[in-house]
């Protein structure tokens, strides 16, 4: 069981103070957070990819890089590369590059994109949504696969017998989808036999342990052992010394970015009720003391079966203490509860 942190870097308003922090402080933060789970023995941390106001990175490689100098162990992963609007070749030479700086702990997290800024950004169309990480995904496996690619498709010039270099350490160089939760996507990762991360931010946990049970079904159908496709649990959380604490520092940030989120998607406005739902047992949000936190990713566990939380603790912007104080937590307190309840051999 691999137990890792995620975040976006947010960059919008403290919903308390109206204060928005400069980005090199928000990136001097950032490295802080990487430091800290490295040092309480957590596996993993994410960093992801958008091109709005409201979060301070936009390329994960390069954030990644410069904590893979102030870490040892922790594993390095994007959470998510946008592949749809990037190029592969470029993708691939960044987590490469990425991997012989880290020694080896880089990962790829590629995704279509829940933010859809960077298409017209970079000049493609959105009625290309799908064939884009497709086509890109394509290309993207065939460099992994071999030092020289001969590779054609329609949205990017052919390569012709060229390498493509450096090559990582790792061989392969780890590449996960990440999945928001529709089957086609779960079908499409367990159809190539790559390595799922789920998104369960919302909805019921029996919802996602239908799809976790199609994705196991479809990749042995296709001719993959699923017992060797590792499934992550992207998920909303956050841990404080109590669950009363919890909720309380949680809540005003976990509110304010739903709704403006909620505003430009035309969810329903976010509410208390909805969020004490969220945290029942079978809800998405993880949100309490350290026991009540592990005891339901071990309930999750139970059912779901998966190989790795990512926890998102900075939904919306929140002290920098306060995400301290709940990675120090997960690691030091929620861990050894959750590897301590999983059978050894």
């Amino acid at each position: 069981m691999e137990l890792g942190v995620y975040t976006f870097a947010e960059l919008s308003p403290d919903p308390v103070t109206g204060q928005i922090l400069p980005p090199e402080v928000r990136m001097r933060n950032l490295m802080e957070e990487v430091e800290l789970a490295d040092r309480v023995g957590l596996d993993v941390f994410g960093i992801g990819e958008h091109h709005r106001k409201d979060f301070v990175v936009s390329s994960p490689a390069v954030a990644l890089a410069a904590a893979s100098q102030r870490t040892e162990r922790i594993r390095l992963s994007s959470a998510v590369n946008v592949l749809s609007s990037d190029d592969p070749v470029r993708v691939f030479q960044q987590f490469a590059t990425l991997d012989l700086l880290s020694g080896g702990r880089a990962e790829i997290m590629a995704g279509r994109g829940s933010f859809i800024e960077s298409f017209p950004l970079f000049g493609y169309q959105l009625k290309d949504y799908d064939e884009l990480f497709s086509e890109k995904l394509g290309l993207l496996l065939k460099i992994r696969e071999s030092e020289i690619v001969t590779w054609s498709g329609r949205h990017r010039p052919a390569i012709n017998g060229l390498g493509v270099y450096p090559r990582p350490l790792q061989n392969p160089l780890p590449i996960w989808i990440a999945v928001g939760g529709t089957p086609e996507s779960v079908a499409r990762a367990a159809t190539l036999g790559l390595p799922m991360g789920l998104a369960f931010i919302g909805g019921s946990a029996m919802h996602f342990a239908a799809l976790i049970k199609f994705y196991r079904d479809a990749a042995r159908e296709a001719g993959h052992n699923p017992d060797l496709l590792p499934i992550g649990m992207n998920i909303h959380g956050y841990i404080a010394d109590t669950t009363e604490r919890a909720i309380e520092e949680f809540y005003p940030s976990f509110e304010d970015v739903m709704n403006r989120i909620g505003r430009e998607r035309g969810w329903p406005p976010s509410s208390r009720k909805s969020f004490d739902a969220s945290r029942g047992e079978l809800g998405a949000l993880v949100v309490g003391s350290p026991r009540d936190v592990a005891e339901k990713l071990i309930f999750l566990l139970d059912l779901f079966g998966n190989q790795r939380f990512m926890i998102q603790f900075s939904v919306g912007t929140m002290p920098h203490e306060q995400i301290l104080r709940s990675i120090e937590l997960y690691g030091t307190e929620v861990a050894p509860l959750v590897r301590g309840a999983i059978p050894r051999g």
